[in-house]
């Protein structure tokens, strides 16, 4: 029998303080969290579809007890447990070597400190990379980076963010949810090719091939909120797509996928939050069933694991840091 071929599905655990924070809000300093509701939801799914799957945590929650929690059960429930950072800022491409090096450090101490092994996959928030980003991953060990988005829509949604949101100092919007340099970056996984040679998998946030707009969660909720119809018809396109032109979906997904508006006070601005809970749940479900019918669906640790992945990329086509 041929195998069916692969694909990956990841969560990023954005806590509800790491939304407002972005959006400009300062009730994040109360640090404000609805893990608790978030993560044994998502825990449930993803059992009830039999997949284990790719958590990327945010330091400064797992430094916490409910982040800490959190690490437990998704560990237990046999999930990798990977990097996103500890301070969750998405304009990390500003940030300079030295200040990179702590933020992957501490996130590392705090997950190893709550029970996971040490993480072996990193992904930036806003989908922010640099090559001095690339360059310390290789240098500490892991085996993959997940930080692109190849689309179009990232400039768009920075120009909604930027118009929407307060002003935050240091914040760095001319490149937050990836730049113009990303609109072409490949679909496909590909290695950087730095000086010591080719190492580090890069695994993009699957685009919809050809058209390059984005198939992740949210976005798919937006569709749905207009017409279902139209979403399970345009999910269904990409995953044809996908099957005909060789792209292995990454599929990321995050907390908001499965809350409602209550269960996420303040979070109104956020596409989507309109929607019950019970709702998205559904919808989430039909998505991963959906992506089962024709790959076979694993964490992102464990796709780099079974891939052979050929395609190269220079780091010097990365700007360093700030």
């Amino acid at each position: 029998m041929t195998p069916r071929p692969l694909a990956s599905v990841s969560v990023d655990l954005d806590n509800l303080w790491a939304y407002l924070k972005t959006h400009g809000d300062p009730a994040w300093r109360d640090f404000p969290s609805f893990l608790p509701s978030a993560v044994p939801r998502l825990l449930e799914i993803l059992g009830e579809h039999g997949l284990t799957t790719t958590v990327f945590v945010v330091g400064a929650d797992v430094v916490r007890e409910d982040g800490a929690a959190a690490v437990a059960g998704i560990t237990a429930a046999g999930h990798e447990v990977a990097n996103h950072s500890f301070g969750h800022e998405p304009w990390l491409h500003r940030y300079c070597r030295d200040r990179l090096a702590d933020e992957l450090r501490r996130t590392e101490e705090a997950i190893t400190a709550a029970g996971a092994p040490r993480p072996s996959g990193f992904r930036g928030p806003g989908y922010s990379v640099t090559r001095d980003l690339v360059e310390l991953l290789a240098e500490r060990g892991y085996a993959y980076d997940a930080s692109t988005l190849p689309t179009w829509v990232g400039p768009l949604a920075r120009a909604y963010h930027n118009r929407t949101a307060p002003a935050t100092d240091g914040e760095g919007r001319d490149e937050l949810f990836g730049g113009f340099s990303r609109v072409l970056a490949p679909v496909h996984a590909y290695r950087w090719q730095t000086y010591e040679g080719d190492g580090l998998v890069e695994l993009p946030v699957t685009t919809m091939p050809l058209l390059r707009t984005p198939i992740h969660g949210s976005y798919l909720l937006q569709l749905h909120a207009v017409s279902p119809r139209l979403a399970r018809a345009y999910f269904r396109t990409a995953l044809r797509l996908c099957l005909v032109r060789g792209v292995s979906p990454s599929l990321l997904l995050h907390p908001t996928d499965v809350l409602g508006g209550a269960e996420a006070p303040g979070m109104e601005f956020f596409p989507g939050m309109a929607a019950p809970g019970a709702r998205k749940v559904a919808w989430l479900g039909w998505v991963l069933a959906a992506l089962r019918e024709h790959f076979d669906v694993v964490g992102t640790g464990e796709f780099v694991r079974r891939s052979s992945v050929r395609r190269t990329r220079a780091v010097t086509r990365l700007e360093s840091g700030r």
